[in-house]
């Protein structure tokens, strides 16, 4: 009940407003992410400093063990091995440190490189100490030579270190800049397109859908009380519930009428038979003969009516069988070969090769055939020409189709009406029925196919039936 009382332009736009929130909030959460992946990277690149520092020390404190050695035997003073030892223990301390930042293979080589480099180094420095001692100083400054080589092989070491973090604090630093960089930009893009899909899903539900959910409310509103409605669902489905109680009120009509024409057209029938009856056996005056023919006449023009109305109210079923419309058209014009012959109408059958068969009610397709002929011929009063032309063609997305085109050179049919004369009861005869076209087209459309008129006034008019042939068939 209450969403009956909630309006469907409501309902709608709070289910957008909805999923706008919920894709902006995606998005929002999508750009913190970007901002995530930035602070994650940028933690990376403390590591890579933090291994960078600590290596500048290493570099700093080696440099500074270097000549403590030589100050040590120039003056015999211990302070200067009392420094060195320092240094070396800072040395070690750094190179602790180090080994906490290692997140890599690499790092861990580099690492262990040094370490080992740089023992060989300490063990070849001590070994010149002790030689010095020894007052074996020219051995000493021999091997003071290899400590040296070893002392630039650490500082070479220590360099392409820092060159290896240099270029991968530079290198992460670009790729968390381009990834947030288009994280941002995706989650931008991603926001816009459904703020312009959210507008153009406004628009249209309410230009093709609410809109007209109102209009088709207003229109089938016959007590004027809805006005313009809130909840254009509840006033429509009030309106449609109120035309199906017309529409069984119509049905109930429509049954009643058919029965009252069938039961018309019963005592009709018996009326014909014995005014035959009486015309043969009476003997009658030349005036008396004019009425009978005249009585006979409109009692046939009733029983046309009545049989073109219960054909309209109770359409007969279809008896479908393999027929060709090449034989539907000359049973046609064989049967009414006598009565176009009196309208003075001349019939040119246009076929190339017999038409396939198809699946079809030939009875059915031969009253479509009766009824143009016949329209045509009555059209023409002064008398004619009809060309009836049959071909087999392939249309686009259609696949095969029979086209049976029927044209005469009467007046054609006004540009005004001919949205009409496929209308139920709609006719510009004075004793027509106005039910004739519309039997026509609902037969040819029950067969799956359609009917085309082309026609311009005082040109003619041309008919075109169209049936298409099923993969069975072919």
């Amino acid at each position: 009940m209450i969403l009956n009382k909630i309006g469907l332009r409501a309902r709608i736009f709070s289910n957008l407003i909805v999923l706008l929130g919920i894709i902006l909030g995606g998005g929002l959460v999508m750009i913190w992410y970007t901002y995530s992946i930035e602070a994650l990277f940028t933690n990376l690149i403390d590591k890579d400093v933090g291994v960078l520092r600590a290596v500048g020390a290493l570099e700093s404190d080696l440099v500074n063990q270097k000549g403590f050695v030589s100050y040590y035997f120039l003056d015999g003073d211990s302070e200067w091995l009392n420094q060195l030892n320092r240094y070396r223990q800072n040395f070690k301390t750094e190179l602790t440190k180090a080994k906490q930042y290692i997140f890599t293979d690499i790092d861990k080589g580099y690492i262990e490189q040094i370490e080992f480099e740089y023992n060989s180094y300490i063990k070849i420095k001590d070994h010149v100490i002790e030689l010095f001692m020894a007052q074996e100083k020219k051995a000493g400054l021999k091997l003071n030579k290899d400590a040296r080589l070893e002392f630039f092989k650490i500082m070479d070491l220590l360099a392409q270190y820092k060159i290896f973090c240099e270029t991968r604090i530079n290198s992460t630093q670009n790729e968390s800049r381009t990834q947030a960089e288009r994280l941002r930009v995706i989650a931008v893009t991603a926001m816009s397109i459904a703020v312009i899909l959210s507008v153009t899903l406004t628009i249209i539900l309410m230009t093709q859908i609410l809109d007209p959910l109102r209009k088709l409310a207003f229109e089938t509103d016959r007590s004027g009380e809805w006005g313009k409605p809130e909840n254009e669902v509840v006033a429509l489905s009030h309106q449609v519930r109120g035309l199906i109680k017309d529409m069984e009120k119509f049905a109930l009509v429509g049954n009643l009428a058919a029965g009252v024409a069938h039961s018309i057209r019963n005592p009709l029938t018996s009326v014909k038979m014995r005014l035959f009856s009486l015309e043969r056996n009476l003997e009658l005056s030349q005036t008396q003969k004019e009425d009978f023919a005249v009585v006979s006449e409109e009692i046939r023009h009733i029983d046309a009516i009545v049989r073109n109305f219960l054909e309209f109210s109770r359409p007969p079923k279809l008896k479908m069988q393999m027929v060709s419309p090449s034989d539907i058209v000359d049973n046609a014009l064989q049967l009414l070969r006598h009565r176009v012959e009196a309208y003075g109408v001349t019939i040119q059958l246009n076929r190339q090769k017999k038409l396939p068969e198809i699946l079809a009610d030939p009875e059915q397709l031969k009253e479509v055939m009766v009824n143009l002929i016949i329209n045509a011929c009555e059209a023409m009063v002064s008398g004619g020409f009809i060309m009836i032309s049959e071909e087999e063609i392939e249309k686009k997305d259609m696949g095969r189709m029979l086209v049976l085109t029927l044209s005469d050179n009467g007046p054609g049919i006004p540009t005004s009406i001919q949205e009409k004369i496929f209308q139920p009861f709609f006719s510009c005869k004075e004793e027509g029925t106005g039910l004739g076209l519309t039997i026509v087209e609902r037969i040819v459309t029950e067969h799956g196919g359609w009917l085309d008129l082309q026609s311009r006034e005082g040109e003619g008019a041309t008919f075109i039936i169209n049936l298409p042939i099923g993969k069975e068939e072919q």
